[in-house]
Formats: C-alpha cells, sequence, structure tokens
C-alpha cells in the first residue's frame, strides 16, 4: 500500500512537471509570434500642462520602450475636451491597435469613446471614467473612497469643528467628480464643519493661485485647505505667502504624493497627502495582455494610502 502511495506521488510530481513544462513551451511560442508582429498604441491625452499627467506620459513611454515592437504615439489636448476628443477619433482613424485615454469631459466624450469601441478597437481608461459600458478596462484608484479618507482626516486634525476650503480639479473630470462627492458626503457626518467655499483649481498650479487668492480677497474663512492635487497646494501655499499667510498656519491636504508634498509634510507645511499611483506600469501590462488577445478585468483597481509625517520617509513620491 505504501509503495502505490509512492507511485502516485511520483506520478504526479511527473504530471505536474509535464505540464509547467508544455506552459513555458506554450508562453514561448506565444511571445515569440506577439514580438514578431508590429502594433501602434495611441493615448489622447488630456494635457501636459500638469506635472502629474505629464509624469504618466513618460512613464508610459519606459513602459512600452520595452517593446520594440509598439510604436507608442501621444497627443497633448491642452486641455481642452473637444481637441480631445478630436485626438481620438484621429487616432482611431490611423487604426491603432489600442486607444488609450483619460476623459477630460466624462459626458462628453461617451459618444465618442463608445463609438471607437464599437468600431473593434479596445479603449483602455486610465484614471478617469465614461458614462457607459462601451470600453475595454478602467485603471484608477479609488477616488471616492480617498476623498471621504481626506475629509475624515481633516474632521480628526481639526477636532470637528472648523471650516475648509476646498480646491477642485478639473469639473468635467470623473476624478474631480469623486474627489468632490466623496468628501462632502463625509464632512457632512461632523456638522461642526462647514466647506465655506469650492473654487475650480483645474489641477493646475497656476489656477490654484487665482483660486486661493480669490478667496483669500473676499476675506471668506478656512482653517483648512482640501486640494484635489498636490499641484494646486503648491498654488495654494505660494498664494498664502503672498498674502503674508504662513502655510503652518493651515490644513493642508493634497492628492497625488510628489516630490513638493513631501517636502512640505516634512516642513509642516502640509498636513498629509493620499498616494496616487499614474498607473503607467498597471496600464501597460493591460495593453500588453490585450495585444496578445488575453482576458482582461473590466475595471482594475491600483492602491491608494494616505501620506502623514509618520510616513513620509518610508515611502517614494511618484516622482
Amino acid at each position: 500500500m505504501k509503495k502505490r502511495s509512492q507511485k502516485s506521488f511520483s506520478d504526479y510530481i511527473l504530471f505536474m512537471f509535464v505540464l509547467f513544462f508544455l506552459s513555458l513551451q506554450i508562453n514561448s511560442a506565444e511571445n515569440a509570434s506577439f514580438n514578431k508582429k508590429s502594433f501602434t498604441v495611441g493615448f489622447a491625452q488630456d494635457t501636459l500642462a500638469n506635472d502629474w499627467r505629464k509624469a504618466q506620459v513618460t512613464q508610459l513611454k519606459a513602459e512600452f520602450k520595452k517593446h520594440p515592437n509598439i510604436k507608442f504615439i501621444v497627443t497633448d489636448a491642452g486641455g481642452n475636451s473637444n481637441k480631445q476628443i478630436q485626438d481620438m477619433e484621429d487616432l482611431a482613424h490611423r487604426k491603432v491597435d489600442v486607444l488609450i485615454t483619460s476623459p477630460r469631459d466624462g459626458v462628453a466624450s461617451t459618444p465618442a469613446i463608445s463609438r471607437i469601441y464599437n468600431q473593434g478597437i479596445p479603449v483602455v481608461l486610465i484614471t478617469r471614467a465614461i458614462t457607459s459600458e462601451y470600453y475595454t478596462t478602467l485603471v484608477t484608484p479609488d477616488d471616492y473612497q480617498i476623498a471621504s479618507n481626506a475629509a475624515k482626516f481633516i474632521a480628526k486634525k481639526l477636532s470637528g469643528k472648523g471650516n475648509v476650503f476646498m480646491l477642485r480639479g478639473v469639473p468635467t473630470a470623473t476624478t474631480a467628480i469623486a474627489r468632490t462627492k466623496g468628501f462632502l458626503d463625509t464632512i457632512k457626518k461632523y456638522p461642526g464643519i462647514k466647506v465655506t467655499a469650492i473654487e475650480n483649481g483645474n489641477y493646475l498650479r497656476g489656477d490654484a493661485i487665482r483660486a486661493t487668492e480669490k478667496i483669500i480677497n473676499e476675506k471668506k474663512s478656512f482653517d483648512a485647505i482640501y486640494a484635489q492635487s498636490d499641484s494646486m497646494a503648491v498654488g495654494a501655499r505660494l498664494a498664502l505667502k503672498k498674502a503674508g499667510i504662513s502655510a503652518k498656519n493651515k490644513l493642508i491636504v493634497g492628492i497625488d504624493y510628489i516630490s513638493e508634498a513631501r517636502e512640505a509634510i516634512r516642513e509642516g507645511n502640509q498636513a498629509a497627502t493620499f498616494l496616487y499611483p499614474t498607473c503607467a506600469e498597471e496600464t501597460a501590462a493591460v495593453v500588453l495582455k490585450i495585444l496578445q488577445g488575453k482576458y482582461v478585468p473590466k475595471n482594475i483597481r491600483v492602491k491608494s494610502k494616505m501620506i502623514t509625517k509618520n510616513n513620509v520617509n518610508k515611502v517614494a513620491p511618484i516622482f
């Protein structure tokens, strides 16, 4: 009985070895076939004037550079929704094998993206969604949850009482919509916290400077600033400095975790931020699977984490 059991185990090991060997052979053949083909991947980017989005493109280029058979084309809409939609349609007309985009206006972009998807071109949405299911994959962190956590952090730090100034991103982008809703839905659970102003900073430093200056000039009260990006938090601090207000006297929370946010947290000029990956690595991996004819999930969640003085020296910024 013992010998039979040993033989069965040996047969099982042999079977698993053969199965592993065959899988290696199949993968090797698939990779060889993939590498012999040429592909074109297009990315209709919102704007390259934003540091985070510029880094996103740079990181995607680095990922696709590892594959000489992939031609990567990037367009810059300059923050213009109509131009971005036109860029998507132009890339589709050029018969790209995969279209990547991060829609500035989720509603306005839906018809064009749906049409491109229904033409048979896989569409990968990176961080921003549309209003239909006509896309291949959405790769993004959870913006609503990040915003909710930001609200909880601010409420705790203000001991449940105070005024908040919100610097909103691009108002038509689903990231900004979720970052606004998540924050407002949560902060209303704290009756002593009031959002006294919401201004559009469009994820840009210059716009954030002007928006913060407007609030200061209007003498609106705020104890905390919830900036939906660290670039806007930088702009807010510049406006505060110009007005003779110390950033240390305002509770500032951002999103992204760029190098400037790390330095500001170290110096006490920003209380927290939330790591928001560019999702370049995950998006490139999805695109490769699509090009190889492999299954990809409809939604891919990328992890985020809160960064404060407690872990700022342990976690590297995204750029």
